[in-house]
């Protein structure tokens, strides 16, 4: 399998090559997306790098923590929460150069098997059960990395992985829509009238 040359996240070809090109773009695109818009954050990457001049996991580990919130609150600010999203980023970035020697893509070409792969991702800073499912698609289906029990910890259930397009990526959201709407409307019937 070839790997894919960009991820069909944001909108904006250089933001969705940035996303192959460099891993560690991938992880902290991961890292934004949350309260956020996918393409908000999976461009973000791509502005953090126009912004410092780079994505060197041990640079942005060791920068003043100030100095990089700044960067994130510049207008236009990179997240939602620029302050708390600079310290996640931050924390994953210290993660990838103390763990995986500033090589983020180690974090799945070296995982021996897909428990491993997903325990690897799950020890990253920020990165929970939903975002590593999604992850583990990415690499098992574009990337063709798939270490020998992989199909165990794959989702069965639609992920961002599984988009390819735009059109994926619309009707991806149009169903994430869909199903928090469906939660919380269900939410409000059993709520206790007062």
């Amino acid at each position: 399998m070839t790997k894919p040359t960009s991820l069909p996240y944001t909108g904006d070809p250089e933001a969705d090559r940035l996303l192959v090109e460099e891993p560690l773009a991938l992880l902290i695109g991961f890292e934004l997306d949350q309260q956020v818009t996918v393409q908000k954050a999976f461009s973000g990457p791509a502005e953090l790098k126009r912004r410092i001049g780079h994505l060197d996991a041990s640079k942005i580990a060791a920068m003043d923590p100030e100095a990089l919130a700044t960067v994130f609150r510049t207008p236009p600010a990179l997240h939602r929460f620029p302050g708390s999203m600079a310290e996640r980023v931050q924390a994953l970035c210290q993660a990838i150069a103390a763990d995986y020697d500033d090589d983020a893509e180690r974090v799945w070409t070296e995982a021996a098997t897909g428990k491993d792969l997903e325990a690897r991702l799950l020890g990253l800073p920020g990165i929970g059960a939903m975002k590593a499912k999604a992850i583990i698609v990415i690499v098992g289906k574009r990337y063709g990395i798939k270490p020998p029990g992989w199909d165990d910890v794959a989702p069965t259930h639609p992920t961002l992985g599984d988009v390819d397009s735009p059109e994926a990526l619309a009707a991806y959201q149009a169903g994430k829509r869909a199903m928090k709407a469906e939660a919380k409307a269900a939410k409000a019937v059993k709520a206790p009238r007062a």
